[in-house]
């Protein structure tokens, strides 16, 4: 259980993410980006949709389903059964009405963002640059660069 419970060296886990690109490709032949799986349950949820970016076929992505609802199951197992201390769905300063209105903009902003970028930070910054993609490679540094500029941010105020 230790090994479970504590942080793996980066020695471990880097080649353990790494390994996990060419097995996807090769074995499965599926590319792997969350805000891709999020955007095919939205087209599921709304099916009637007339553009053709809705177009959700089941045969072709029904696994993204499965891979969402695993990452959900998955945290809660490891929540509830795994985890020494109880843990709160959000800290405490999210139950008010400042806090929901801060979680649905930085919602809306991810999202934007996600779309703007054609994709998340695991989509370019794992599966895009090991493919050797130039617009994960910009899209990743303007993440670091988003992150940099708003730690510096934050670290004056």
């Amino acid at each position: 259980m230790d090994l479970l419970n504590s942080p793996w060296p980066w020695y471990v886990a880097g080649p353990l993410i790494g390994l996990f690109v060419p097995v996807l490709l090769i074995v499965v032949n599926k590319m792997l980006g969350i805000s891709s799986a999020f955007d095919h349950l939205c087209m599921m949820a709304l099916p009637t949709a007339k553009k053709a970016i809705f177009a959700f076929k089941d045969e072709e992505n029904g696994w993204k389903l499965a891979f969402s609802v695993g990452i959900a199951l998955g945290a809660f197992i490891v929540a509830q059964f795994m985890s020494s201390a109880p843990l709160r769905f959000l800290p405490e300063q999210y139950h008010t009405t400042e806090g929901y209105v801060k979680l649905f903009l930085g919602g809306m902003l991810v999202g934007f963002g996600t779309r703007y970028a054609n994709g998340c930070t695991s989509g370019h910054s794992i599966f895009g640059l090991s493919i050797l993609q130039s617009s994960s490679l910009k899209a990743t540094l303007a993440f670091f660069a988003g992150g940099l500029l708003y730690t510096g941010i934050a670290f004056l105020f």
